[in-house]
């Protein structure tokens, strides 16, 4: 997960830095430092956050020649 996912995954499910902080139960110094890439998150960090915008809908996309990505999941009705 890249701090630009991170960015981009917030931004598409219209969260504020405090909104995710709050959700992943961080700082939100720690959310912006690692959307700004001033601080790489301890593993416990990136794992919480990741876990609460996953929550949300968010799906990470892996490198595949055209960059790593975020997408909201698609609802199975």
């Amino acid at each position: 997960m890249t701090s630009a996912q991170v960015r981009a995954a917030r931004g598409l499910i219209g969260w504020t830095v405090r909104d995710l902080a709050e959700k992943a139960k961080v700082h939100r110094n720690t959310v912006s430092n690692i959307e700004t890439g001033r601080y790489g998150g301890s593993p416990d960090a990136l794992s919480a956050i990741r876990a609460a915008l996953e929550s949300a809908g968010v799906e990470f996309i892996a490198e595949n020649g055209g960059g790593a990505g975020v997408r909201l999941r698609h609802r199975r009705d």
